[in-house]
């Protein structure tokens, strides 16, 4: 099983094969889900005693597994937050597989380590943050939420003799992502939501003044985002930090989807404040065009991060000196080193190029949202809002969208989801491909 053989030089041959193919597409096929039933009928038992033989497996996945899978990439897939990797990106990350590096330390990994911090240092000069700024690549947003808040939690019951007994308080805005929620849950703390979907600076104020002394001192940290997932709004950073500053409370922002707005000049102005956050995420497997799984986890001041989540044992004592070890950042210690294909592709294209595609898909949605009003039978819901568009079908109801999405997949003609926005079922376009493209958008308009 683990020796190289003629065999397995024929399957290593189709499996790069396929690789190089499937980033050759353009556009790769939409495809669609099936049901464990259909997906059954179609494999059988794909583990058995004595294996199917690799040629066998490979075609499984290509032929029924993949199709079941809808393409993240296509320029139609407007639903969720899109992936649009580099082939750069996606084509390094087979060497990231092929390589076998565990990421987790600096004796493991320099090399992988000393790039990822280069990317590292790449997003956390785009938010403003000082020389001593640093962190870790982690899976995504709900784990680079939680481990930044940790951090928080950590440096308020280390500054705070009384909080050793009290359960941490945090405050968020009602638009903040389900990550927020998620993260005070498995820490056992509580969760404040205050003012409206756009968290601003009187709202925390107001929210603090408003506290019983012992809920104050429980509060610890500060959730604000940097683009909702849902509408695209950017809290009031300037106005929150200010008032984190002068409370003493960790200011964490969210930007796992919007935070690579950060890398458009046409729209940075808009997240002016982000530089008074202790932590910040941006996930460039979302709008800075990086395969999954990966979120950049970054720190005003790392020691305090390390202090929190650095693990300890008889086995991990030769590593505790390292230079920087990746494991120290996050509530994660074997770590696949998923910042490099992001460093490779921004090292072979060079940040410019990457603010050239963000500015591109702010542009695509620009222009859809002016097709949006000039569409007879629809209408904005919200102000357009970095690279999304939220908008109503007049008179239609939850199963019009429905039926009308579903048949867009099953077609393969666009992935549109309806979502809700105070309550009412919309249609949500959220555009971070540089390949889609107005005329794209013209066409799903028209089915509408």
């Amino acid at each position: 099983m683990h020796q190289f053989t003629k065999d397995m030089e024929v399957l290593q041959q189709a499996i790069v094969r396929y690789s190089v193919e499937r980033v050759r597409m353009d556009p790769p096929e939409l495809d669609a889900p099936l049901t464990p039933e259909q997906l059954t009928a179609m494999t059988g038992q794909t583990i058995t005693e004595h294996g199917l033989g690799g040629l066998e497996a490979l075609r499984l996945f290509t032929d029924v597994l993949a199709p079941a899978c809808i393409s993240s990439d296509h320029p139609k897939f407007l639903a969720f937050v899109p992936s649009a990797p580099t082939e750069a990106s996606t084509l390094f990350d087979l060497i990231v597989g092929a390589s076998s590096i565990c990421a987790s330390t600096w004796l493991e990994s320099a090399g992988a380590t000393f790039a990822e911090n280069q990317a590292l240092r790449w997003v956390a000069d785009l938010a403003g943050f000082g020389d001593k700024a640093g962190g870790a690549f982690v899976s995504g947003g709900t784990a680079g939420n939680l481990s930044a808040l940790v951090a928080a939690r950590h440096q308020w019951r280390r500054t705070h003799s009384e909080a050793g007994g009290l359960r941490g308080l945090v405050i968020s805005s009602k638009g903040a992502h389900a990550s927020i929620k998620q993260a005070t849950y498995v820490m056992d703390t509580e969760l404040l939501e205050v003012g409206q979907e756009r968290l601003t600076g009187d709202d925390v104020s107001a929210a603090i003044e408003g506290l019983s002394d012992n809920d104050r001192a429980r509060l610890f940290a500060v959730a604000c985002t940097a683009g909702t997932t849902n509408v695209g709004i950017v809290d009031d950073m300037q106005g929150i930090g200010e008032v984190c500053k002068a409370q003493n409370l960790w200011m964490h922002v969210d930007g796992a989807y919007g935070g690579a707005g950060l890398a458009a000049p046409s729209v940075r102005a808009q997240f002016e404040g982000i530089e008074l956050a202790d932590s910040f995420i941006v996930d460039p497997h979302k709008w800075l065009f990086a395969p999954f799984d990966c979120c950049a986890l970054v720190y005003q001041d790392p020691s305090i991060a390390r202090e929190a989540h650095q693990q300890q044992g008889a086995y991990l004592e030769v590593i505790y000196d390292g230079v920087w070890n990746a494991a120290d950042y996050a509530h994660h210690l074997s770590r696949r080193a998923r910042g490099l294909p992001l460093w490779f592709s921004l090292a072979t294209h060079g940040t410019h190029a990457y603010a050239d595609a963000v500015e591109q898909t702010l542009t695509v949605a620009q222009e859809a949202a002016k097709r949006i009003e000039q569409h007879p039978d629809l209408e904005l819901v919200t102000d357009q809002q970095l690279s999304i568009c939220v908008f109503r079908r007049k008179g239609w109801t939850l199963a019009d969208y429905n039926r009308w999405s579903e048949s867009q997949l099953e077609d393969g003609l666009s992935f549109v989801t309806p979502t809700k926005h105070k309550g009412e079922t919309v249609l949500r376009f959220c555009i971070v491909n540089p390949r889609t493209t107005v005329e794209h958008i013209e066409e799903i308009l028209a089915s509408l």
